[in-house]
C-alpha cells in the first residue's frame, strides 16, 4: 500500500517474466517477451529512481506527487513503453529474410544472433535504426538514474545525524545494486569486444542478465527493505498461529 511497495509488484513480476521467457517453445514468442520484459523492467527502474529522489530531496511532497493515480499512471507508461519496443524489434527482426539457415547457437532467441542470420541489407539498417533510438532512451533514462542520485546523496549528506544518514542511504542501497547489476549484465552482454567473444561465454552472459539477475532481485530488496522483513515476518507468524490453531481444534 505504498508507491514503492507498488513498484516493487511489478517490478517482481518483471523478473518473473524474465525468468520464464526461455520456456516458449516460438523463437518470436522468446524474443517478444524477453524484450518485452527487460524493457519493462529498465523503466520501472527509473520511475523507482524517481520515488526515491521524491522521497529524500522532497519529503514534502512525496504524497501529492506520487499518489496512487500517479504510480498507476507511471506503471501502466512503463509497461505501455515496453510492450511497444518489443512489438517494434520482433515484428522487423522477424520480418527479415534469412540465408544462413535458422539454427542459433544459443539457448533462446536474441536480435543479435537473428541479424547474423540474415541477408537482407534494408532489414538490418531498419532494425539498427530501431536500436539506436531505443539506445537513447535507455541513455537518457540512465542520466536521469545519474542525476537522481547525485541530488539524493548531496541533500543525504547534509543531514546532521549520520543514524539518519544511514537510514536514507539503506532506502536507496537496494534500488541501486539492482540497477547496476541489471545495467553491467547488458552492457558486458552486448557492448563487449568481439575479441573476448565466444559461445560458451555468450551463453554464460545471456543466462547471467535472462535468469541470475532477475533472480537476485527479490533477495537483495528483501535483505535490505526492513518493511519487507516485517511482512514476512508478520506472515510467517500467522500461518504458525493458523497452524497451532487448527492442530488445536482437531485434538479437542
Amino acid at each position: 500500500h505504498t508507491p514503492m511497495g507498488f513498484f516493487l509488484l511489478n517490478l517482481s513480476l518483471t523478473d518473473l517474466g524474465c525468468i520464464c521467457t526461455t520456456v516458449y517453445m516460438g523463437c518470436a514468442a522468446q524474443l517478444f517477451f524477453l524484450l518485452f520484459f527487460m524493457s519493462t523492467e529498465y523503466f520501472l527502474l527509473t520511475i523507482m529512481c524517481y520515488d526515491r529522489y521524491i522521497a529524500i530531496c522532497k519529503p514534502l511532497h512525496y504524497g501529492t506527487l506520487l499518489g496512487s493515480r500517479a504510480c498507476a499512471h507511471m506503471a501502466a507508461a512503463a509497461w505501455a513503453t515496453g510492450f511497444l519496443n518489443s512489438l517494434l524489434h520482433t515484428a522487423n527482426t522477424f520480418s527479415l529474410p534469412l540465408c544462413q539457415g535458422n539454427a542459433l547457437d544459443q539457448f533462446f532467441c536474441e536480435i543479435p544472433h537473428i541479424l547474423e542470420l540474415s541477408c537482407s541489407h534494408s532489414g538490418y539498417l531498419r532494425e539498427i535504426g530501431l536500436i539506436v533510438v531505443i539506445c537513447c532512451v535507455a541513455f537518457g533514462c540512465f542520466v536521469f538514474i545519474v542525476f537522481s542520485y547525485v541530488q539524493i546523496f548531496r541533500a543525504v549528506l547534509r543531514i546532521p545525524s549520520q543514524q539518519e544518514q544511514h537510514k536514507a542511504f539503506s532506502t536507496c542501497l537496494p534500488h541501486l545494486a539492482v540497477v547496476s547489476l541489471f545495467l553491467s549484465t547488458i552492457m558486458f552482454a552486448h557492448l563487449r569486444p568481439p575479441s573476448i567473444s565466444s559461445p560458451s561465454l555468450d551463453l554464460i552472459v545471456s543466462l547471467m542478465y535472462s535468469v541470475v539477475s532477475p533472480s537476485l532481485n527479490p533477495f537483495i530488496y528483501s535483505l535490505r527493505n526492513q518493511e519487507l522483513k516485517n511482512a514476512m515476518r508478520k506472515l510467517k507468524t500467522g500461518y504458525f498461529s493458523e497452524a497451532i490453531n487448527s492442530l488445536s481444534s482437531a485434538c479437542y
